[in-house]
């Protein structure tokens, strides 16, 4: 029998010294790893970056966990843990502080700092790029960085972050990328490959809880797939398919046999050709066939509250007696440090009796407190339907047994569009909990005019494609510029999803021309001469080489003989006479220049390419930087280099939707005198998306300076909106004043009753409900 070779005695080695710890990592879980998890952490243990691709609820925290696990056991590393929702970040942070210990674990999103010097760091994507940007010293001894939900670098408001974090850190940190089912999954790993180095894609299509898919029609909840036990083959159920046929005439005429028998309170008054039932008798029928507890999605935070007073006015009760009171005690220990007054303007005592009897609202204009208790009794299935927007589907745990969509389509802030089969795979992937139920429930309501064709492909279609939503920002631009300058600064952004989507070989050139520059700057490091600049000497000594291959090559005039001559004499005079030229070490200096020259060439040539390609996301950033150097953000050196100005290095700082016009105002000195309340109510007016029939209203503004500083402010907007239209760039929204006298108020002290006198007045839920 052959001896292993060193090679496979190497790979022998580092299998037997991996094992210890993915088996020591294995023995901790109250489950067997899966073999896509298995080969994920084997990845890791390998030293190498990983994205994992797989359903909702498939156990790909599992492989994050791992990566906590291998940091926790290496002297001084540190793992970040990075989400894109606060609601996700409390989560996490309250799951590893349980299994870690608090000392060892820290939170940061934003409003929130809790031990940030710690070695496991929960945060929000936003806060990593901050960190980044400002260079901070809690990224000392990083390792590793978890980014949940990375598929979320599509959303066109927010991913640009996710791109800026994986393009700026450091390159021994390791990165694990966990993302839903995506289509392109191998794409986006070749592009992780192209920008982070070595990257495993790990990809799962199994769902740990099957998932049965239904229609409700009527009373009766219809398989949406037919029943012949071939829903592999996404075969309609031909029952659905002769609904649609007829119009759902079968299901208005079921309707009306329900209200003349008598059963009224099941039923509403359906607009023609609509058939659905109430919501109360929804929750009672999946009461009924033991599918509780359900999360219904409805797109609208007012609908998401209209339906808990619907369902409450029913009467319905889903808890016992000692359920209420376990609901009780949780309540009033979390949201004990709220006044009275204020609670009573929050409907604290209907929201109380809703959770007493089961049922809960979840969306993001509730007050940070009760969507936390909301989620806490949820897990503890105490509650037994919530009602929420699609926010609760990035990642919060909260499985249900059931998922019920009332509607397939949403409005997207600017029409109403149909879910894409990524969204519904979001949502439906909330039904099923791992180790409770043998088997998930999604319900569709049937609709006057529903295609269970669409249906179906939206079910069938377990993937959907990933796409940037990269673009430059004016904080982007300015923080890219001080770090790389504007060259280099391009260069940056082709390595970005975006270009690499648009054309896949720039970032191939541009991580070829990454890795020519630092080879360029050893070369230049190594011809260093004591004596003097041998680049000089080096050049010159290249020019008497050309001129000799010159003067060999074909049948030059005599002229041009006795030019090159004279040239020759007088290259080979400078040579002598250069500092250089004494060197001891100079043939060596020399074979490193000769590398420097070449290494160059190829440098330039692939510059070159790059500048001739149609880069789309490069040119937005140019016209960003030619919009802040307009305003004097950026100014050129005398060596043509564009550096930040003191403006510009103001908003460095500056993160959000809004950064140029904070950042001018700032500058003009807008604010200045306002009090508190005042700069709150700006904050406010700055962050707050208008409704659509907010537009033409005219809000009541705060006493004091606060009106003439808006004022100011909004004519600077003006002047900006103008400035980035005539750069052909995309303005940014008015400030709206609609928040501004209700937070001017709460910022005085008044309690949440004064600002908001009376219920019609009150623009949402909360002062943070309209704003992202």
């Amino acid at each position: 029998m052959m001896s292993p070779s060193p090679a496979e005695r190497y790979a022998q080695s580092r299998q037997q010294r991996r094992q210890p710890r993915l088996q020591e990592f294995a023995a901790t879980l109250s489950f067997d790893l899966d073999p896509f998890q298995r080969a994920a952490c084997a990845a890791l243990d390998d030293g190498r970056s990983v994205l994992v691709a797989a359903p909702t609820g498939a156990g790909k925290t599992a492989v994050a966990e791992f990566a906590v696990h291998l940091a926790m056991h290496s002297s001084g590393a540190k793992v970040f843990y990075t989400t894109p929702i606060k609601a996700l970040s409390n989560q996490k942070f309250q799951e590893f502080a349980d299994t870690w210990g608090a000392d060892q674990v820290g939170l940061l999103t934003g409003d929130t700092n809790i031990n940030s010097g710690a070695r496991i760091v929960v945060m929000t994507t936003e806060v990593l790029r901050n960190m980044l940007y400002a260079e901070s010293p809690l990224l000392d001894r990083l390792a590793y960085v978890v980014m949940d939900e990375v598929h979320y670098l599509a959303d066109r408001f927010r991913g640009a972050v996710w791109e800026e974090v994986i393009i700026h850190l450091p390159e021994h940190v390791r990165l694990v990328s966990l993302s839903a089912t995506v289509s392109n999954a191998e794409e986006f790993g070749d592009w992780l490959q192209a920008v982070r180095g070595d990257t495993d894609v790990v990809v799962s299509e199994q769902r740990p809880v099957p998932l049965e898919q239904h229609v409700l029609v009527g009373t009766k909840l219809l398989d949406l797939f037919d029943s012949s036990g071939q829903a592999a083959t996404h075969r309609v159920n031909p029952e659905l398919q002769r609904l649609a046929r007829t119009g759902g005439r079968s299901i208005r005429a079921r309707s009306q046999r329900g209200r003349r028998g008598g059963d009224r309170g099941r039923y509403h008054r359906p607009a023609p050709g609509e058939g659905r039932m109430e919501r109360s008798a929804v929750v009672e029928l999946l009461s009924g066939k033991h599918l509780l507890p359900a999360i219904f999605f409805i797109f609208s935070r007012a609908g998401c509250d209209q339906a808990v007073r619907q369902v409450l006015r029913s009467g319905i009760r889903l808890t016992d007696t000692d359920e209420r009171a376990e609901i009780r005690a949780i309540v009033e220990e979390r949201s004990r440090m709220l006044r009275d007054d204020d609670l009573a303007v929050l409907g604290y005592w209907e929201w109380v009796e809703g959770l007493q009897r089961g049922v809960a609202a979840h969306h993001a204009g509730m007050l940070p407190a009760f969507k936390e208790i909301v989620e806490e009794l949820f897990q503890r299935r105490l509650l037994k339907v919530v009602f929420a927007t699609e926010t609760l589907a990035l990642g919060v745990n909260m499985p249900a047994r059931s998922v019920v969509l009332e509607k397939l389509e949403k409005f997207n802030g600017e029409a109403r569009v149909p879910i894409t089969p990524g969204e519904y795979t979001q949502l439906t992937g909330r039904a099923g909990r791992r180790g409770i139920d043998v088997e998930g429930h999604s319900v569709i309501q049937w609709v006057d005019g529903l295609d269970p064709e669409a249906v179906a492909s939206l079910a069938s279609r377990r993937s959907y494609p990933l796409n940037s939503s990269f673009t430059p920002t004016y904080n982007m631009a300015v923080n890219l510029v001080d770090q790389f300058g504007r060259d280099r600064t391009r260069q940056v952004l082709e390595l970005s999803f975006a270009q690499f989507q648009a054309d896949r070989a720039v970032v191939d050139l541009a991580r070829t021309l990454r890795k020519q520059e630092g080879s360029m700057a050893g070369f230049e490091e190594a011809m260093r001469c004591h004596l003097g600049d041998f680049a000089e000497y080096a050049a010159i000594r290249r020019r008497i080489g050309d001129l000799e291959r010159q003067g060999a090559k074909g049948n030059p005039t005599h002229a041009q003989r006795e030019r090159m001559q004279r040239d020759l004499v007088a290259e080979r005079k400078r040579l002598r006479a250069h500092a250089c030229h004494g060197c001891a070490e100079r043939e060596q200096h020399a074979r490193w220049a000769e590398r420097w020259w070449r290494l160059k060439r190829e440098h330039d040539d692939l510059s070159r390419q790059i500048r001739t390609r149609t880069g789309q996301v490069a040119k937005r950033f140019d016209r960003v930087a030619d919009v802040l150097s307009q305003l004097g953000y950026l100014e050129r050196r005398e060596d043509g280099e564009l550096v930040p100005t003191a403006a510009g290095r103001t908003l460095k700082r500056i993160y959000g939707d809004r950064d140029l016009l904070v950042a001018e105002s700032l500058r003009r000195g807008l604010w200045d005198g306002l009090d508190v309340p005042s700069i709150a109510a700006m904050a406010a007016a700055l962050v707050y998306e208008p409704r659509r029939d907010d537009r033409g209203i005219e809000f009541r503004m705060p006493k004091g300076g606060f009106r003439t500083a808006f004022e100011r402010t909004t004519d600077a907007w003006s002047e900006l909106d103008d400035v980035e239209r005539d750069h052909r760039l995309p303005g940014t929204e008015q400030p709206s004043p609609a928040l501004a006298n209700a937070m001017h108020a709460w910022a005085r002290g008044s309690g949440w009753g004064r600002c908001w006198p009376t219920p019609s007045s009150r623009p949402a839920t909360s002062c943070a409900s309209r704003s992202r």
